[in-house]
């Protein structure tokens, strides 16, 4: 009889590197003190965002449940408790959104830092996303700044129809005519200046009218929001705030959010009333980033889609 030969199973190079990657990314934290934390990712209420669609799921007895598109509220309600300075490596969730960049589930990076100034956080954020591209100098704009340079238009002063004769050649979609300031501003970020973004770069200062979850402060131009986003050849990487503490103006923002939900033919989402009794209990002044741990994965591997570093994308799930 002849014996058949068992040919062990290659080992897997990305595997290998993703988990070399999560190491080190742990590793960063722990020489900077900073403690993981583990949050549900499945909660009685959902994040209310306008440009975000949550997946729900059946739980038990006819109750929904949503799964995160972020731990933020989850983190954050650990700040008020008095966590400390907090990071969490945890599996996130947003749907109708898939492609080279893009998966239903997907790693997120987020952690927040207590007292830490915005452009501190700005610089950790930079030395984290550079344990994977790289010792990469990075350019800095304002949001005004990087809009003027790529389109030789200032936003806070154009008027809508100047904006959509910009996009046209884009092709935007058929329902264009009635987007407001902010379904342009998206629409020329992501098709005219993120392809231009080559290198690392960060964007600072966004309109108020896109703080989401971030303090606001006044310049000589106007209001602006304390947040920024860093990119990597066209690529966003990271998207952090100064954490707005406020829960009337919290509240405020995300009755609003779910208006226009409202107003665009989507379901609006439930409150969620814990996160806004922790910012009454008191959350202390804060700086927090979130980072997309596959897209960093994949620029560091040399691939070009998110589908090569996942063990298993939503097509193979």
């Amino acid at each position: 009889m002849t014996k058949l030969k068992s040919t062990p199973a290659p080992v897997s190079t990305f595997l290998e590197s993703r988990s070399k990657m999560l190491t080190a990314v742990r590793s960063f934290f722990a020489e900077r003190k900073v403690m993981e934390v583990d949050t549900p990712i499945l909660s009685h209420s959902a994040p209310v965002d306008l440009h975000i669609e949550i997946m729900t799921v059946d739980v038990c007895q006819g109750e929904k449940g949503y799964l995160h598109s972020s731990p933020e509220y989850a983190m954050k309600r650990l700040l008020a408790l008095g966590s400390g300075d907090i990071y969490q490596l945890s599996h996130v969730f947003r749907a109708e959104q898939s492609g080279r960049l893009h998966n239903p589930e997907f790693m997120m990076i987020e952690w927040y830092r207590i007292g830490m100034s915005l452009p501190h956080l700005i610089e950790e954020t930079l030395d984290l996303i550079r344990l994977f591209v790289g010792d990469q100098p990075a350019t800095f704009h304002t949001y005004a700044e990087i809009f003027q340079q790529c389109t030789g238009i200032d936003y806070r002063k154009a008027s809508l129809p100047t904006l959509k004769n910009l996009i046209e050649p884009y092709h935007p979609p058929s329902d264009v005519s009635s987007w407001d300031l902010d379904g342009y501003l998206h629409f020329i970020m992501g098709f005219i200046i993120e392809p231009k973004l080559q290198g690392l770069h960060v964007i600072c200062d966004y309109p108020p009218s896109q703080a989401a979850l971030a303090t606001t402060r006044d310049t000589p131009e106007g209001p602006v929001a304390e947040r920024f986003e860093v990119y990597f050849n066209g690529i966003e990487l990271a998207n952090g705030f100064h954490e707005l503490t406020q829960p009337t103006e919290q509240r405020r923002r995300f009755l609003a959010a779910n208006i226009e939900r409202q107003k665009l033919g989507k379901s609006q989402l439930p409150l969620d009333e814990n996160f806004l009794a922790a910012l009454e209990k008191g959350l202390p002044d804060s700086c927090g980033v979130a980072v997309g741990f596959d897209r960093l994965l994949m620029l560091k591997l040399g691939k070009t889609t998110l589908k090569e570093v996942l063990p298993f994308a939503w097509e193979e799930s």
